[in-house]
Parts: structure tokens; sequence; C-alpha cells
């Protein structure tokens, strides 16, 4: 008889990861079982094996799968579960596709649904000096900061073709699925049979791909998302994570990790090369880089030759000339759009907030529809004639009277990508208008319509942030920003920096070809180093300004952070709670730990509940971990390192 340790992909109780289980077959670690909990089946992994114990033990219901997981993704999952003090069912859930158990129909291989004219890669001297140094440094992480449209993705092909070459697969990770079609089109031109993964994707088809994954004796190119870090290669010689600045690469749910802190460890445990390629590094990342005396690659030049920059307008908003006649059109933005779709040619609006208007309100009385489960204003959706919650997604029809005093004068104030949408089609009725946000159908998708965008068959491209990332379109002359300074309002210690990579990476759109273009820029706060150095594109400023910022706010890369937050259903408890909790702490822990709050959370009421915060600052992060063994494990939500406080 064999005699293994097992973890159940269930939380079974609290403290208890693995649990010992018997077979009369010799088994492999990381071989995927069926285990009788109690009364229930569940799927669990091989940990490792283990004498005989003093107590019966249980046999092993079944084997799913032969092959057994890569040794460096089981390290990994130790390393997730005890660097974010996540429960090790928590990581393997996110590790393993669902529906392990059930039978599936091998994947039909198709080709790639965007297409893009073939290029022959030609590498300029700052290129061909990020790849020799990658190939002669140690392995480790390299932080590839290269300026918009200075050829990371070339660089990426060329590092994971020699990664193939050497009988070791690559993973591309992307930060949106939006730029999962344009990244793979590239790609296909060099690599056959691509692995995608993305949460878009059937259970099936994920499924499938995972287990082709594990089976293939060859190596992969595996090209996704977030999670696409998990699919299980015997043996990877690249990792390379696109827009590595971007806050979707954190996890929300436990396990909350970062993708970028687990590439860098899987990348550890495979003897390979990361690369994190970016314009615009993160504050913290670009800080750690120079810490930690790794090199620091940069691309400082466009790719291809005789690029011209674009030219940029920045319109003063508080200026009434500026006004077009329109309540938040100017006059340049529009008479720009003129020009651009009278010479045939694309432009891409950008906006950071979506819907048609974000307040609903009674002139008479000053009653505002909010969400009655959330407490925040609904957004008005005019295409579908309701007002919508974007926490909760509760929805009902736009109100034709006010439920207060009964008046009929309903206004909505604000605007929403959608509110511009409509707009300009009363503006352009020519034009062929698309949108582009968390609203759209999934046949709506930037992914879906990559190849209308990429062609120019769409001639004006309005959205939120998922149209700043990446796009690299050759018809596009233009770029228009609403409200440049929408997000620097937050209550955040990101937000100034937030502003300045969207800004910075909306602009990077054009100016990448041999191509006179145009930004036009609208902002309430012209004079803000977040808007002049994101228009600028002028990271090194930036940083600095954000350094000097961050250190005298005593915020990341200069200290530790734990956000602990209480979820009640009245706000009393909510308050009495995160109180307790907090004298509790204050008088508990290390005196290196600041305590911040109790405060309501920027969402203070969400889905029917109330939910009061504690901000925790240690230059240990040790003394945080530490913390959390004081913190109640019912009611309390905790995410050590979070990128945001919101």
């Amino acid at each position: 008889m064999h005699y293994y340790e097992v973890a159940p992909n269930q939380i079974v109780r609290p403290g208890s990861s693995v649990f010992t289980y018997a077979s009369k077959q010799p088994l492999s670690i990381g071989q995927i079982v069926l285990v009788e909990v109690g009364k229930k089946h569940m799927v669990g992994v091989i940990i490792r094996t283990t004498k005989q114990p003093s107590y019966p033990t249980k046999p092993i219901v079944s084997v799913i799968e032969q092959t057994p997981l890569p040794a460096q993704l089981l390290d990994l999952a130790t390393w997730l579960s005890e660097y974010y003090v996540a429960p090790l069912a928590s990581v393997l859930q996110a590790l393993l596709p669902r529906g392990l158990q059930k039978t599936r129909r091998p994947r039909t291989k198709t080709a790639p649904h965007a297409s893009r004219a073939r290029t022959n890669i030609v590498f300029n001297t700052e290129q061909q000096q990020v790849i020799e140094a990658v190939k002669t440094t140690s392995p480790g992480t390299f932080l590839l900061q290269g300026i918009t449209g200075s050829g990371k993705t070339e660089v990426y092909i060329e590092i994971a073709k020699r990664a193939i070459n050497n009988g070791k697969s690559a993973i591309i990770l992307v930060p949106e699925i939006a730029l999962t079609s344009q990244i793979l089109a590239e790609f296909s031109h060099h690599f056959e049979d691509i692995l995608i993964v993305h949460s878009t994707i059937t259970e099936a088809e994920r499924h499938i791909t995972w287990k082709e994954a594990l089976d293939s004796a060859d190596p992969r190119v595996v090209i996704g998302a977030r999670s696409a870090l998990f699919t299980p290669l015997k043996n990877i010689g690249a990792i390379i994570v696109d827009e590595a600045h971007e806050p979707s690469y954190k996890q929300e749910q436990s396990p909350r990790y970062s993708a970028l802190r687990a590439a860098t460890i899987l990348g550890r445990f495979h003897k390979a090369p990361v690369i994190l390629g970016s314009a615009t590094p993160s504050v913290s990342d670009r800080y750690l880089a120079e810490q930690s005396h790794r090199p620091i690659l940069t691309l400082t030049k466009a790719a291809r030759e005789r690029t011209l920059p674009p030219t940029v307008s920045l319109v003063d908003m508080t200026k009434r000339a500026n006004s077009g006649g329109h309540r938040f059109l100017s006059k340049q933005l529009l008479t720009q759009l003129e020009t651009t779709l009278a010479e045939g040619k694309q432009a891409l609006i950008f906006h950071n907030r979506r819907g048609s208007a974000s307040t609903t309100l009674c002139e008479n009385c000053g009653w505002t529809a909010q969400c009655p489960h959330c407490y925040i204003p609904l957004t008005l959706h005019s295409d579908r004639h309701h007002v919508r919650c974007h926490i909760c997604n509760y929805q009902q029809t736009v109100p034709t009277s006010c439920p207060d005093c009964g008046h009929v004068d309903i206004i909505h104030k604000g605007f929403g990508t959608k509110l511009i949408e409509t707009e300009l089609k009363k503006l352009f009725p020519k034009a062929a208008i698309a949108r582009f946000d968390a609203d759209n159908d999934p046949k709506e998708t930037v992914n879906a319509r990559y190849g209308e965008l990429y062609s120019g068959a769409i001639d004006i491209a309005i959205g939120t942030q998922v149209i700043a990332k990446g796009l690299d379109l050759p018809e596009l002359r233009m770029v228009g920003v609403i409200q440049a300074d929408s997000g620097l309002a937050l209550p955040d210690f990101s937000a100034s920096e937030r502003t300045f990579q969207l800004l910075a990476q909306v602009v990077g759109r054009v100016g990448r070809n041999e191509h006179a273009t145009q930004v036009v820029v609208q902002s309430y706060q012209p004079a803000h180093p977040s808007v002049v150095c994101g228009l600028a594109q002028d990271y090194e400023s930036f940083y600095t300004y954000a350094l000097k910022e961050r250190k005298k706010g005593l915020f990341p890369p200069f200290t530790h952070l734990l956000q602990l937050t209480c979820i009640y259903k009245s706000e009393t408890a909510a308050i009495r709670n995160a109180q307790l909790v907090a004298r509790d702490l204050r008088n508990k822990l290390h005196n290196d730990i600041t305590i911040l709050g109790p405060t309501p959370a920027f969402y203070e009421r969400q889905r029917d509940t109330y939910r009061w915060q504690l901000t925790l600052k240690s230059p240990s992060r040790e003394h945080l971990i530490n913390a959390l063994g004081f913190v109640p494990t019912t009611h309390w939500q905790s995410e050590l390192d979070p990128t945001s406080l919101l």
C-alpha cells in the first residue's frame, strides 16, 4: 500500500490543506485524483508521498489525469498559498480548469480570427541589443521599457522563437481579452497551432486546451490573459507579460495574486527569462527593478522608419471660448474629427466612463435615482431605456416622474460613452461609428470586431480603457480625449499614475508610422503633472514626480500595504466591528505598523451590505502577514499588496 498527501480543490476546514489517502498502485506527485472527503467526492492533487499514518485512511477513489502536473506549477501553487496567505484549495481552483472529470472532444485547430499583413521583421539596433541582453544575461526578470510603437511585440516574437528552437515553451500574457486578437494575428505568422487561454472561452475549450498542454511532448506557445500563466507546460523557456503596468494583472478574488509576481516566481522555477514589457511601467515595478540591480532594457525609438510623432493639442475646458457650441465636445475636437473623416481616415474617441449619463435627478426637489442595494447613483443607459447600478447590476426603467414629489422634470447629468456615441451619430450621420466598453455584447467587443478596426471599416471608435491599450491600427489618424483628468478626483494613491498611464497609452495609438496624426485632449486641469507628462509621453518626469509624492505619503514602493474590509448587513455592525478590530490590532501589533481607519469603503454599500475598511502600512511585509492572525475569518476580507485602495 502507498500513502499520499492530497490537496482537495475545495476548502474542507480552515488551516488544513492536505489529507492522507492510500493507494494500492504507485502514483506520481502532481497527479490529479478523485478523493472522498466526508460523504463528498472532490478533485485533488497529490502533493507528496508520506508514511502510513497511525489512523485509518480512505483509499484514493480514482485517477483523473495520468499525466502529473509539472513540478514547477506545483511549487508555484505552494508559493502563491504562502505568499498571499490564501488556502491552497483556492489556489488550485485558479490553477485547474473546471469539469476535469468530463470527457471532451479534441480541439479543432483553427486559423487566427483576425488576419494582418505579414511583415518580415528587421530589427533596429536597440531591438537587437534587447534580444542579446536577454540571451546573454542570467535568467531572471527583465523590465522592458519601450515607448509606444518601439517594436516590443517583434522582440517578444524573437524571444519566443529562441525558446521554441531550444525545445522550450513560451507564455505570452496580455492584460485584456481585447488584445488577444491583435497579438495572436502577429504571432500566428511565426508559430503554428498557438494555444489561447482567456475568460471568454467555454469551460470545455479551456479544459481541452489545458489537457493538450499537459499531454504535449512538443514545446508550445500560449497566449492569453492572467490565467494563461497556469497552463501546465513541462519546460518553459520564456514568460512575457505585455502591458505589464495594467491593474487587471492583479486578481480581485482569492487568491488575490499579482500575475507579475507569479510570473517572476514561475520563471525562477523554470530558470527562464521573464519579460515585463510596458511603455509606462508602474512606479513600484520601475523602482523594484532599480533596487534589484537587474538590467532595465529600453527601446527609445520608433521601430518603423520615417515615423512622424503626433501633433498634440491640449484644450482648456475651463475657458468658455473653447466650447464648440456643445456641452462636452470642443470646437477643436469637432473640427479635427471633420477633417479626419473628410480624408477617409479613422478616429478614436476615449472617455473613461460608460453609459449615457451618470446622474438622474428631479429638478424640482433634488431627488436622485439611487441603487437600493448599493446607494450609489444609477447610470442612464438610454439605448436600453433603463438606469443601472455599475456595482451590482440592479436595473429599472427610466423614471418618467419623481417618486418623491411627482414632478415630471427629470433630468440626466454627466455623460458616458453611449451619450458620446449618440451625439456623434447626429453630427456625423454617414460615419461608421462603434462603441467599445464593458456594456458590449460578445459580438461587439474589440476582440470580435478587431478586423474592422484594423482595416479602417470603422470610422470612429468610441470607448473606455479597453481601446486605450496596445492597439496598433494603420488607418487611425486622430485620437480625441473627452476629459483627460476624470480619474484624478479619485481618493487613491495610484490615481495620478493611472491617469498618466492612460493618457500616455491613448496618445500612443497614433504616431506609429509615416502619416501625420493628431491628438486633441480636453481637460479641466491642463497643468496637472499627470496630464502634462502623459500627453508628452514623458515617463521619466512623471516617475520622478510620483516617487516624491509616494515617499511623502508613505505609499508603495516605500511601504507594504494590507487592506482589511469588514462586511455586514447593517451599518452599525460594520462600524462597531471595524472599531473593535482596529482597537485590538493597535494593542497587539508590531510598532512599525501604521493603522489608518476605520473608514467607510469607497463604495460603502454594495449588494445590501455595508463595508468599512482598515489600511495597514509597514516596511515589513512579514509583519502585515502576522497581523492577519488577529483578524476574524468571518465577515472580513483581506488583500496584501493592493494596487488601489478604492
